[in-house]
C-alpha cells in the first residue's frame, strides 16, 4: 500500500523534476491510500494556481485511490505522531494515515526524510534566471 503525500501530487501534476519518481505510486490506484487532508491540500493549490476547473480534475485522479476520512481515532494517532516526531497537522495526519494502513509514505517534504517506511526525494529547484 502507498499514502502519496500532498507535495508529491503536486509534484506529479505540475510534472515536475520528481514526477517520475512518485508515478509509480500514483499510478498504481489500486494499492493507493489517500488521506482526505491531501485532498484539501491539492485542491486548494491547484485552484489558487490554475483554477476550480484543473482543481476538481486532480481530484478525480486522487479519489480513485481508496479515500480515508480522518475520524477522531485516526486524529488522535496523528496527534500523539505530532508531538512525537514535530510534524505539523497535515504532515502528522497523512503520516497517521500510512500507518494505519500499513502503507509507504511517498514523500519530498524533508521533515519525513528518515522515517520509517516513508520513500523520499528531495524536491528540485528550478534554476534561478
Amino acid at each position: 500500500m502507498n499514502v502519496v503525500d500532498s507535495s508529491a501530487w503536486l509534484e506529479y501534476f505540475a510534472d515536475g523534476p520528481n514526477a517520475g519518481f512518485f508515478a509509480p505510486a500514483i499510478e498504481a490506484t489500486d494499492e493507493l491510500v489517500v488521506p482526505s487532508i491531501c485532498l484539501l491540500e491539492v485542491f486548494k493549490r491547484v485552484c489558487q494556481q490554475r483554477g476550480e476547473g484543473l482543481a476538481l480534475q486532480a481530484v478525480a485522479v486522487m479519489a480513485q485511490g481508496r479515500v480515508v476520512d480522518l475520524d477522531s481515532a485516526l486524529a488522535l494517532s496523528a496527534a500523539k505522531l505530532g508531538v512525537d516526531a514535530k510534524l505539523a497537522l497535515a504532515d502528522s495526519v497523512v503520516l497517521a494515515t500510512a500507518r494505519q494502513a500499513d502503507a509507504t509514505l511517498w514523500t519530498q517534504d524533508a521533515h519525513s526524510e528518515g522515517l520509517p517506511n516513508v520513500r523520499f526525494r528531495a524536491a528540485k529547484r528550478a534554476p534561478r534566471a
